[in-house]
């Protein structure tokens, strides 16, 4: 009895030694999680550069390009994204709500019909509000010319050969384009027409490089464009429209109202006058306006 007693007790004693020293091994693999600090990387603030958005008369796409990269040496933070399409089509855009700082258009119609300053008679049947009043400026001035392709099969030699049998096709621009209501007008000062309609003698370009491009591959007789046009695609002109054939062809150019980038609009305003730009554009045959 004593012996069975004795081994409970030295059985009890060797499993409370196991348990504690269980213990204290767990202890030991615990290791205690100490707090960390959170490390913020510090970097530089970053300078973005300004955007301004430039919606341009197609006819101006070579120039603009080469004043545009002549201002980035003036001001190399300024971002300035140029869209060039007829005048129409951006004037649509415009009212539509497309961003844009500045708008310079071929002619004064497209210009007219967003400038609230301008009524019905002028052109803003619909009374639209986009121009920022005191900013718009004629800038440049074009010619009209008649263009033919290099080899001159059908010998046009003037605007009054189109009235002649020599003409089987002639392109123009379509009736919303400025380059296009500037050839109606011409073709109805020389009363042919309505006869060049009656033959379908006409075809039609949705902006004025379009028709540089038909005249250029030779698939029209002949196509009423602008001299700067002419002159960059290196198309032949044999006649220029006087003022008894179209009205002057000013090109105005304006900031719009909705611009949030003003100062920036103004000052690149500042540059488009500037004799710098001038001598540029004056290159394809732009004049300052009078």
């Amino acid at each position: 009895m004593k012996k069975v007693t004795l081994f409970f007790i030295v059985s009890g004693l060797l499993l409370l030694g196991l348990i504690a020293c269980t213990q204290k091994q767990e202890e030991k693999k615990e290791i205690p999680v100490q707090p960390q600090e959170n490390k913020v990387e510090k970097t530089e603030p970053k300078d973005d550069a300004s955007k301004l958005t430039i919606f341009a008369a197609a006819s101006m796409t070579e120039t603009l390009d080469k004043v545009i990269e002549a201002y980035k040496k003036v001001n190399p933070n300024l971002e300035i994204i140029a869209t060039y399409d007829s005048s129409g089509t951006l004037k649509t855009q415009i009212q539509e709500g497309a961003t844009c700082d500045i708008f310079i258009s071929a002619a004064q119609k497209q210009m007219n019909q967003l400038d609230a300053s301008k009524d019905e008679k002028s052109g803003n049947k619909d009374k639209l509000d986009f121009v920022l009043q005191g900013s718009r400026v004629n800038l440049l001035e074009n010619k009209v010319v008649l263009a033919v392709p290099a080899d001159n099969k059908a010998q046009i030699n003037s605007f009054a050969d189109l009235g002649s049998d020599k003409l089987k096709l002639l392109c123009i621009g379509n009736e919303d384009v400025p380059v296009g209501a500037y050839s109606q007008e011409i073709l109805k000062n020389l009363n042919i027409w309505e006869k060049l309609q009656e033959a379908k003698k006409l075809t039609y370009g949705s902006n004025v490089k379009e028709v540089t491009t038909q005249v250029k591959e030779g698939t029209v007789d002949a196509g009423i464009i602008y001299a700067t046009d002419a002159a960059a695609a290196g198309l032949t002109v044999v006649d220029k429209a006087d003022d008894k054939l179209c009205f002057q062809v000013i090109y105005p150019a304006a900031i719009m109202k909705n611009t949030q980038n003003l100062q920036e609009a103004q000052e690149f305003m500042k540059f488009l006058q500037s004799k710098e730009a001038m001598d540029i554009f004056a290159t394809v045959g732009f004049t300052p306006a009078k």
